[in-house]
């Protein structure tokens, strides 16, 4: 190919014909040029073998399941995500693939969205960190990405036609944030746009996100992709930014973009730049094929082992209970010992090349006895198996019983309507602690879940999210210590449902959904109404201890790096998760308490120290200003908090940073307060005030005993000339003129 990757010759037709599919999952071919297979998902390659579907109805190939975004946000290791990354590339090699559709960085808004195990985090920094790290890791070895789904895609009610509303902070802040990251820092070859719409616009349609933000803003140099069936209208699809539209296999649609072109609705420059967008992403799938590596299936599952252990978040640990003695006596409770649950539904369910089950991996590293009762969950009567697993778990030194919520209660194309765990689960563990105090619990869900009650009864325990297949192993590596837990919650657990953030808001009515909260998301929420969790954002224990030093903060250029001594002080070792959040406390603008801008995951042996490093950019100090439609950096004192999760802060340092000028473009409705605040207008004002309006003001003050200039700081200029002291409208013309000349 020549530089320019759009051939001479190719007629209108041709030209149009690149812009969709010729079937499910594969590209068309065009005078000779290749075409590709984009399949899902992001965490294991769902190549369909023989009927093709988007929501996993169908059967696919053996494939490694790593595990989910649910249980690998919970890693807070960017290095870990990239290794992710790069197994993935070569499994889809291996089944003709050349891009895999992932990641979703998505924010999980509200924990009952049906489609949360597809998402990192409720933080928009720690969901574009990770998702960063996957696409570099995939795409690395030559395997394109497609980051999803772009954007505000926050539900799965009513999710083909529902309108996002989002004011313009929270937009810019938390819900494009992470997409921002992902473009700028790895190029992913495709972005995937959502089914929703956007304050009013399709995101397929959405010319203000797809070409002005995703392209013009961001530099995005790739094929934008729908969401399967997303595309309603090709014409204005196209003429938005969108490049290719799937699934393919209906030419009509194709005669639709001729037509358009023909009649003059439709440029034929726009036909061009989506054909060059699709050949530069097939280009690049064929060149990435020299990247092809040999699959070994066993290492691979022996890196989602590892990974998996890493996900895995000790919550409590109660008296020391965990890790567990191999020799004691054990009652394993729970039908998700025999039949894990450890992926989500629909389009990225996995057809795993091998299940590691939990009560095996158990008993291979026990040496006393290991008991088992499923509890609940199966045929039969509910008293009778919740009296048998109290049964085996009086008999044992310790009863480990697996919670959480089944298939069924999460899936793409549906949310859930509460956060609760099954009652029948509860009623059992109930039951097991009343006759075993020492009982660990093990919990697997895709979506946050309403822990107050397991907290209150079960002394130990482990979150894993979603863990992939290898999640039985890693399970038993984590409950006999052979992996020191380190996971962190990449989602807070609420007390109860009505405390969430969108709780009014959530999921909407009448195809509209209010996202009412704004940039409050989150722990966001939580620290600013100071409402009480079960855990907070980041938390996750060790079975070791870690102590910081004292922090320090100094600009280098326009960053600021991070600095602080971090010791194992105790007896294993161990991996601690550094994470560092910032505040301005005496902000202009509304900001929630502190924000997560760095963190970093470190390994140290027992009794070491390492100096850690961090670093923030200048650019995640910036606010969204929406008078200006852009980025500021507010000048001033910012306090730097670094912890080991968002409430277990360890120590702190203000650091003075310069800010950004803002110069709000003065009118006849801007504010006196605002004026004054203006470098060249204020003094200016300042004078004319003097002559004009201080003496009624002074009258004023004089006569009713109130501070008229605070009074009169939100009264627009125009408004003045009503109040009379000689301050006239030509006074304020001239006035304007003079200051934005």
């Amino acid at each position: 190919m020549t530089n320019d990757p759009l051939p001479d010759g190719l007629t209108l037709r041709q030209k149009a014909s690149l812009s969709s599919g010729a079937s499910f999952w594969r590209t068309k071919t065009v005078a000779g040029l290749p075409a590709a297979i984009l399949t899902d998902g992001p965490h294991g390659v769902r190549a369909q073998v023989g009927a093709e579907d988007h929501i996993g109805i169908s059967p696919s190939a053996p494939a490694t399941c790593f595990p989910p975004a649910a249980g690998l946000g919970q890693s807070w290791d960017p290095q870990l995500v990239e290794r992710v990354g790069a197994a993935l590339a070569d499994e889809a090699r291996a089944n003709g693939a050349g891009v895999l559709l992932g990641p979703g960085v998505n924010i999980k808004r509200d924990p009952r969205a049906g489609r949360n195990f597809e998402y990192y985090s409720e933080d928009p920094h720690l969901s574009g960190v990770l998702g960063a790290a996957w696409v570099r890791g995939l795409q690395s070895h030559g395997v394109g990405a497609s980051v999803k789904h772009f954007a505000a895609n926050n539900a799965e009610h009513d999710r083909m036609r529902s309108d996002s509303q989002v004011d313009a902070r929270a937009l810019r802040e938390i819900y494009l944030k992470s997409f921002e990251r992902v473009v700028t820092e790895s190029r992913p070859w495709t972005v995937m746009c959502s089914y929703n719409k956007v304050n009013g616009v399709y995101a397929s349609e959405n010319r203000w996100l797809l070409t002005e933000i995703l392209r013009g803003q961001w530099g995005f140099d790739g094929a934008v992709v729908s969401d399967w069936g997303a595309v309603g209208d090709r014409v204005s699809a196209m003429a938005a930014g969108l490049d290719l539209a799937m699934p393919g296999g209906d030419l009509t649609l194709d005669e639709t973009v001729v037509a358009a072109v023909e009649a003059g609705k439709l440029d034929e420059v726009t036909v061009d730049a989506a054909a060059r967008n699709v050949l530069t992403m097939l280009q690049r799938i064929a060149d990435g094929a020299a990247s092809a590596r040999p699959v070994d299936l066993d290492a691979h599952h022996a890196l989602a082992r590892q990974i998996a252990g890493r996900c895995i978040a000790l919550l409590k640990n109660q008296d020391g209970l965990l890790p567990l003695d191999p020799s004691r006596a054990l009652a394993v409770i729970g039908p998700f010992a025999v039949q894990p649950r450890y992926q989500g539904g629909g389009s990225s369910h996995v057809n795993a090349a091998r299940l590691d089950i939990p009560l095996e991996q158990i008993r291979k590293q026990a040496l006393g006895d290991v008991s088992y009762a499923p509890g609940f969950g199966v045929d039969g009567d509910a008293d009778r198996l919740r009296d048998d697993a109290a049964a085996i778990a009086a008999d044992a030194d310790v009863a480990v019983m697996f919670l959480g919520l089944p298939d069924r209660e999460e899936s793409e194309g549906f949310d859930r309507g509460h956060i609760d765990l099954p009652e029948q689960q509860l009623n059992v563990l109930r039951a097991v602690v009343a006759v075993q105090p020492r009982t660990v619990v093990v919990l697997s869900h895709g979506g946050a879940v309403r822990l107050a009650e397991v907290d209150r009864l079960a002394q130990s325990i482990l979150d894993g999210g979603l863990l992939g297949q290898a999640g039985g192993g890693a399970i038993a590596d984590v409950l006999f210590g052979a992996v020191n837990p380190s996971g962190r919650l990449a989602e807070t657990v609420p007390v109860r449902l009505e405390d969430v953030p969108s709780f009014l808001n959530f999921p909407g009515e009448n195809s509209q959904v209010l996202y009412g909260e704004s940039i409050y998301v989150g722990y966001r929420w939580y620290d600013a109404r100071k409402i009480d969790v079960t855990y907070c954002f980041g938390h996750g224990l060790s079975y070791t201890t870690f102590s910081y030093g004292t922090v320090r903060a100094e600009s280098d250029r326009d960053d600021l790096v991070v600095t602080l001594p971090v010791t194992n002080t105790g007896d294993r070792d161990g991996r601690e998760i550094i994470q560092v959040y910032v505040s301005k406390p005496d902000s202009r603008v509304r900001r929630a308490p502190k924000e997560l801008k760095a963190f970093q995951a470190i390994d140290l042996a027992a009794g070491a120290t390492a100096e850690v490093t961090l670093r923030i950019t200048r650019n995640d100090l910036a606010y969204w200003e929406e008078r200006v439609d852009g980025w500021i950096v507010e000048g001033g004192a910012y306090t730097i908090h670094v912890g080991s999760s968002s409430k277990d802060i360890r120590g702190a340092t203000v650091v003075d940073i310069n800010g950004d000028t803002l110069t709000l473009p003065l009118t006849e409705d801007s504010t006196i307060a605002e004026v004054m605040a203006h470098s060249t207008a204020g003094p200016l004002f300042a004078s004319l005030a003097a002559q004009n309006i201080a003496p009624v003001a002074d009258a004023l003050d004089n006569e009713f005993g109130v501070d008229i200039a605070r009074v009169a700081a939100s009264i627009p200029l125009g408004h003045i000339a009503a109040f009379g002291g000689g301050f006239s409208r030509e006074t304020l013309d001239r006035f304007l003129e003079q200051v934005c000349e």
